[in-house]
């Protein structure tokens, strides 16, 4: 009875072909009438959500810029300061690249200024460098060009337009991490909750408050253009007026990347393993996954080309990996079928592009001759505890903020804006979606936190994911669809309304409080300089010290803030032995190598009692010297000298043979090393 009543349903639910065609002209009637109406009913939609979206990634580019402007005014009085004042609020490595700005502004001609900065020896003493391709000068090349070709010089002062360049630069960023998270959530609400989590996390997400010329803040922004026209070119759904546009910027910015930082090929190597995971899991399309390669190898050929023939491209695992993927593409067969041995050769096509890989960069590495960079492998080494290592300048790198282990504080920071909750969950789900569509298919503190803020804000905005977390919990109460688009606009304008109350009279106080920077003994030193040393002088001191001489004064030094070269990494390890246990005639033979006239020992390194014991400048000279050092269950040494820097304020011999003490303040001991020398006690 069942299975006739099933049949009679059947037969009465199947038309009969009259009535199809009957109801067939009433149908197409229909359908030609709702597609006369559709371009309009979904275009002006469409059309108004592009355009308020698109107002609203500029404006929130543009206010960011404006913020960070009006902050750098109040925290420094910029404005309301002499030149030299505001010249020291350039710290490190900063002020030597904007001493190469002044520099190229001060040449007679722009092609006489590059041609100075190619051939450059008046910077490091005994050293003749090209400047240009050794220290990545290409941002102040172009801001110097951009300033004399647009007759900015009597309208803005060169300071304002280098650093209005940079905070321009950063509203990019952040303008570019809004279309990021807009095109994966899917709606520009997203976005602005990017950018609300970019700018109260500031201090995790971007180096901008204390380093403004530092090459990531020139090159960051360019790669975060190139992570949202990749993410367009990447989506399955993309035309293709919209997929060309996104391949033409993914090739600009990809380029302009590489130019604007000397580690940004180690970035974009990463970029491209993640996507060579994709095309192995057929996430991606193979066609669209390759020609990004064929960008990598070409902005890698001309960036070398035009970096005065750089080897660290050469030798570079991007390359390496590049070519081994292009390589293989033309040796593997048909793995994207559904068969067993299609799945077998995904495996040997993996092994096959890792052991190419390995192989072509051993060979670069072997027959390319290079210097640059090396010391960032023995970092890694260390850091990754492969290798142990007393060197100063590695355990000095391994010092520095941005290489320590996020701190407590870091977390908790990141807690209180509800970042870091919402982005384990979206991360959890989105892992274990991929995890789940693998196993279904095969069945068996500055570039990490900006995109932290992208993913949990495309997670708590996408329809999508609230979807496949309802499926996971199995939902039935509520309508999954009808939940997840109450959900994904309901949550982010919660999180929104908590972060306004919270964070915003904070912003707000920031911008109103007119803080105070003076550095009186700082002043006086470079005033003393420039009034009293002569023009033939070489100052001696510690990498940051030098690097804000040259750009206050433009006197020659004997190092740098900068380590890519082991050149210089050898002159900071060998200068910085002046706050180390050694003798007078030590420290002299090693600054008179170096042609040093004059040297300046700084009260905050030879006292400094930092919180970190062991990774105070004179712990790691200890270490590195193998003098006395005191640790648990670790063996020390034993110098038979004083601390140099601490010996040679008593004024007694030998000392005094060697130095004369010509200036000093409460921060600053400047001592003239002398060329002629008494060796009576």
């Amino acid at each position: 009875m069942e299975k006739e009543g099933a049949v009679d349903l059947k037969q009465r639910k199947k038309p009969s072909s009259a009535e199809a065609e009957g109801r067939a002209p009433e149908e197409n009637n229909e359908e030609a009438e709702k597609s006369k109406k559709s371009p309009r009913y979904v275009l002006i939609p469409r059309f108004a959500k592009l355009f308020f979206g698109c107002l609203a990634a500029v404006i929130s580019g543009m206010m960011y810029a404006m913020y960070l402007s009006t902050y750098h005014e109040r925290k420094f009085w910029f404005s309301g300061r002499p030149e030299l004042e505001r010249e020291i609020t350039f710290q490190g490595d900063s002020a030597i690249y904007y001493s190469f700005y002044k520099d190229l502004l001060k040449a007679p001609s722009f092609k006489r200024g590059v041609n100075q900065l190619t051939h450059d020896n008046r910077t490091l003493s005994l050293k003749t460098m090209n400047a240009v391709r050794q220290m990545t000068l290409y941002p102040e090349l172009i801001a110097s060009m951009l300033y004399q070709a647009s007759g900015s010089e009597e309208v803005i002062e060169p300071v304002y337009f280098y650093i209005g360049i940079v905070f321009g630069l950063q509203g990019i960023y952040v303008t570019a991490l809004f279309v990021t998270s807009w095109l994966l959530s899917g709606t520009w609400l997203a976005g602005m909750l990017t950018v609300v989590w970019f700018i109260i996390n500031r201090a995790d997400t971007t180096k901008i408050d204390y380093s403004i010329p530092s090459r990531e803040n020139w090159a960051l922004p360019y790669f975060a253009c190139q992570v949202a026209a990749l993410t367009g070119y990447l989506k399955h759904n993309i035309n293709s007026s919209a997929e060309r546009f996104c391949y033409l910027l993914v090739s600009a910015s990809t380029y302009t990347f590489m130019m604007m930082w000397e580690n940004s090929h180690y970035l974009l190597f990463v970029q491209a393993v993640c996507l060579f995971l994709l095309d192995i899991v057929g996430f991606a399309q193979t066609e669209k996954i390759y020609e990004v390669y064929k960008i990598y190898l070409f902005s890698l050929l001309l960036g070398y080309m035009l970096q005065f023939e750089n080897p660290a491209l050469l030798v570079s695992p991007l390359l390496s990996l590049v070519a081994a993927a292009l390589l293989a593409k033309y040796l593997q067969m048909n793995t994207k079928k559904g068969t067993l041995l299609s799945r077998m050769l995904k495996v040997v096509y993996f092994y096959l592009v890792f052991t190419i890989t390995v192989t072509l960069n051993f060979v670069a590495k072997t027959f390319i001759p290079h210097k640059e960079n090396e010391h960032l492998m023995k970092v890694l080494e260390v850091k990754l505890g492969l290798n142990i290592a007393k060197n100063f300048t590695i355990n000095w790198l391994l010092c520095q903020e941005s290489l320590q282990a996020p701190s407590q504080d870091f977390f908790l920071r990141l807690t209180q804006s509800s970042l870091l909750p919402f982005y384990i969950l979206v991360l959890i789900i989105c892992l274990l979606s991929v995890g789940q569509a693998i196993f279904r298919r095969i069945r068996i503190k500055y570039v990490w936190t900006p995109y932290v803020c992208m993913i949990a804000a495309f997670g708590v905005c996408s329809p999508e994911l609230w979807m496949t977390l309802f499926k996971w919990l199995r939902l039935k109460a509520v309508h999954p669809v009808l939940l997840a688009l109450i959900l994904s606009m309901a949550v982010p304008t919660i999180i929104g309304f908590s972060l306004w109350k919270e964070f915003f009279p904070r912003i707000m106080a920031e911008l109103s409080e007119l803080q105070e920077f003076y550095d009186p003994d700082t002043v006086g030193l470079m005033t003393w300089i420039k009034r009293q040393a002569p023009i033939a002088a070489v100052f001696a001191g510690s990498p940051q010290l030098m690097g804000v001489i040259k750009l206050c004064t433009g006197w020659m030094v004997t190092n740098l803030p900068l380590y890519n070269d082991e050149d210089l990494q050898k002159r900071n390890e060998n200068i910085f032995q002046i706050y180390s246990k050694r003798s007078a005639e030590d420290i002299y033979k090693i600054l008179t190598s170096y042609k040093a006239t004059y040297l300046v020992i700084e009260d905050s390194i030879c006292n400094e009692v930092g919180p970190v014991r062991g990774c105070r400048v004179k712990d790691l000279l200890d270490i590195a010297n193998g003098h006395i050092y005191y640790e648990e269950n670790d063996s020390y040494g034993y110098s038979k000298y004083g601390r140099f820097c601490q010996e040679i304020k008593m004024n007694y011999s030998p000392y005094v043979n060697y130095f004369t003490r010509v200036y000093w303040n409460r921060s600053y001991y400047v001592y003239k090393i002398n060329t002629v020398i008494s060796f009576q006690s």
